[in-house]
């Protein structure tokens, strides 16, 4: 269940908000956010920016569902559904909560974890795939997992794992596309260098004029004299 303990401490922002409000609110050690959802007006806050990033970097991530206390109303149940980061100083410097209702099915999606080495790849010279690293799948909110963890130990060459294939306790549903491969054990290619008769058999013939380089007089008879227009 990707749920937090910890109370997360919100207050309403006040004024005008704007890139300037924006930027106070970051200088008093805050950052700005905004709550929504459940058919409840949107309340843009101030937030404790280390709060938010142990809960993006939590083992549930940005799926945590956790109490936020907001200043003068009601404690509600919430969840990080978008966040920004300042480029240059990978910073912490917006984010979008909305309000979960317990009762209610959501879709979100789930990382894959892998756990194992193939046996394609430990005795029959594969590479391991990982094609999708997180899958949709539709639940309560106090159902959603932390991960969705797939032993790729019996995973053969050139044998896939698909969504459908996927580790299920019943309390979800898949949304994304149950025939999409998640993992596969694929081929070593090597690139070959390829040979002199087989670049000539695969490129067409050229004019003789045309391998001597532009010393050659029919290769300068064909270029434009000088001054001429184009």
């Amino acid at each position: 269940m990707a749920t937090a303990t910890e109370v997360v401490a919100a207050k309403p922002r006040e004024g005008k908000f704007n890139k300037n409000a924006a930027r106070r609110v970051r200088v008093a050690g805050k950052i700005p956010g905004v709550i929504y959802g459940a058919k409840e007006p949107a309340i843009a806050l101030e937030l404790d920016p280390k709060q938010m990033q142990r809960i993006l970097h939590s083992e549930s991530g940005h799926n945590t569902i956790f109490d936020v206390s907001i200043s003068g109303g009601a404690q509600v149940k919430a969840m990080i559904v978008d966040w920004q980061y300042e480029p240059l100083k990978d910073r912490l410097i917006h984010v979008d909560l909305k309000r979960i209702a317990m009762d209610k099915a959501m879709r979100v999606e789930v990382p894959i974890v892998l756990e194992g080495v193939p046996v394609g790849v430990k005795t029959e010279g594969g590479v391991l795939e990982l094609v999708l690293r997180e899958v949709e799948i539709e639940c309560l909110p106090g159902d959603i997992p932390s991960s969705i963890t797939v032993d790729v130990t019996n995973l053969a060459l050139n044998a896939s794992i698909r969504v459908a294939d996927l580790p299920h306790d019943g309390k979800f549903k898949f949304i994304s596309d149950e025939d999409e491969t998640v993992v596969h054990v694929v081929s070593i290619r090597e690139e070959a260098v390829p040979d002199a008769a087989a670049v000539a058999a695969a490129t067409p013939a050229e004019p003789e004029v045309a391998k001597k380089g532009k010393t050659d007089a029919p290769a300068e008879a064909a270029a434009p004299a000088k001054g001429a227009k184009k």
